[in-house]
């Protein structure tokens, strides 16, 4: 049972280096692992491998099964936690992430007058939240809206100006 125990926390602790160093780690033997490459051999799945044969094995062991039918348990346990991490690690890596926002992604959003927009020709500046990022755009308008003024932003006119329109406030 004690072997079983042992190699659970080492299984834990390959796991654990995985996540604090992950690439590092295969940099620092100089691509000793590269024959290794792909998911099914990452450190995570491993290490989830070996952890879950020892902690199966050690407590089929401690229940008092025989060792073989006790090795089978293990290993069916490191198979069962080495293919969810196998999974986890596929999903992360496949999933999708976020683009890098561009002006043309403020159309149709609100924002803030910062510098009054005098109308016409004349710019003046607003600032806009897009997916959690905040930009400030130069703006031009027809009409002349205040600083501090709820804006529409209604198209781009260039990499750094917009078209704003008044937001609409039933209040004012």
């Amino acid at each position: 049972m004690t072997v079983f125990l042992v190699l659970g926390f080492v299984g834990l602790a390959l796991v654990l280096v995985s996540l604090l160093v992950g690439d590092h780690l295969e940099a620092a033997f100089g691509g000793a692992f590269n024959a290794l490459e792909g998911d099914v051999f990452s450190t995570a799945v491993i290490g989830g491998f070996v952890s879950a044969f020892g902690f199966g094995a050690a407590a089929a062991d401690g229940g008092g099964l025989p060792t073989p039918l006790a090795l089978v348990i293990g290993g069916a346990s490191g198979v069962v936690v080495g293919w969810f991490a196998w999974w986890l690690t596929r999903l992360v890596k496949d999933g999708p992430s976020d683009g890098t926002v561009s002006i043309s992604d403020t159309v149709g959003q609100v924002g803030k007058v910062l510098r009054a927009i005098p109308g016409g020709d004349s710019y003046g500046v607003v600032r806009v939240s897009v997916g959690g990022h905040v930009m400030q755009c130069n703006a031009s308008s027809l009409l002349a809206i205040e600083a501090g003024a709820e804006v529409s932003i209604t198209g781009v006119l260039s990499p750094t100006a917009v078209t704003v329109a008044p937001v609409w406030n039933p209040q004012s």
